[in-house]
């Protein structure tokens, strides 16, 4: 049998039970791949948190969005053969040994890319991509990124690299190497940020990107960059509300459209060796609620994985 994680209730990890079942053959346009790597989001987490509003209805929920493995059946007009290394994002129940997918929702796993790395890569990739996109970064910018050594940060650190424009991240002075590292400059949030920021780009910045949510990355993102359309953030949603920036998230029509469209782009610049993803850990599948609880804790020093 097949296992998987669902959340039994809404609460922290100790909601979660490991349950035996039978992933489903594939049926047409639509592959199965035994996991080799399940991918870990704070999304994930946020899906069975406890909170005002919940369903129960949706309970058993499963867990997990993106995974990579290898396609061990594959339904007719898939466009994918057994053995066939993969990776898959926006799926439901990834956190399991072996999972059936629509096609559509599955790329081909460059053979430099290892099955973590591909795991973890198009969830934060994507976002940091929609980021990018709707403040119209370009060649020849600069730019503020909050929070630039997490998941997120890190991917945009990369990819306006890439577009040629060049990133002032900030961060905690132990994580000024990673900042560097992806090829952007640290500064250290806290007293006189704003400061800070401006004695590094005297010319001014063109746009700002907020990972984090705090009011310290709004307001000076607000101080700094005079058109809020090029200001946006993927966690502050009721400060954007009030103060006319943008907020963008993966359920959004044209978040979700974007980020669909992107994810190609996304999985060449990882086989070119362009955009990496630091993996701090990884844990067997079975651990998956302790692994939860070092997610949770807001640290983990880079992207973690599930091992079935």
């Amino acid at each position: 049998m097949d296992r998987r994680w669902v959340a039994t209730g809404f609460g922290g990890p100790e909601v979660l039970e490991l349950v035996e079942y039978a992933a489903a053959d594939p049926g047409v346009g639509e592959v199965r791949i035994a996991v080799r790597a399940a991918g870990m989001n704070p999304a994930d987490f946020k899906g069975f948190a406890a909170g005002p509003g919940k369903d129960p209805a949706v309970l058993p929920k499963v867990v997990g969005f993106e995974v990579a493995g290898v396609v061990d059946a594959a339904g007719d007009d898939s466009g994918f053969g057994v053995g066939d290394e993969v990776l898959a994002f926006r799926v439901s129940g990834g956190y399991a040994s072996r999972i059936t997918v629509p096609a559509r929702d599955v790329l081909r796993k460059p053979a430099g890319v290892g099955f973590a790395e591909a795991a973890n890569l198009l969830l934060a990739g994507a976002t940091a991509a929609d980021m990018l996109h709707v403040t119209a970064v370009t060649s020849g910018d600069t730019i503020v990124v909050h929070g630039a050594s997490g998941a997120v940060g890190v991917s945009v650190l990369q990819q306006a690299r890439a577009i040629g424009a060049r990133v002032i991240g900030t961060a905690s002075e132990r994580n000024f190497d990673v900042v560097r590292g992806f090829g952007g400059v640290p500064v250290a949030y806290g007293d006189g940020l704003l400061e800070r920021l401006r004695e590094l780009a005297p010319e001014g910045y063109v746009a700002a990107l907020d990972t984090v949510g705090t009011d310290e990355a709004a307001d000076t993102s607000l101080a700094l960059v005079q058109d809020r359309r090029r200001i946006v953030t993927i966690a502050a949603w009721a400060r954007a509300e009030r103060d006319g920036f943008l907020a963008v998230g993966g359920n959004t029509p044209e978040s979700k459209d974007f980020r669909d469209r992107v994810r190609q782009s996304l999985v060449d610049l990882a086989g070119a060796g362009r955009l990496e993803v630091p993996i701090a850990r990884t844990f067997p599948l079975h651990e998956a609620p302790a692994a939860l609880e070092v997610l949770m804790s807001g640290h983990p020093g880079g992207k973690l994985a599930l091992l079935p």
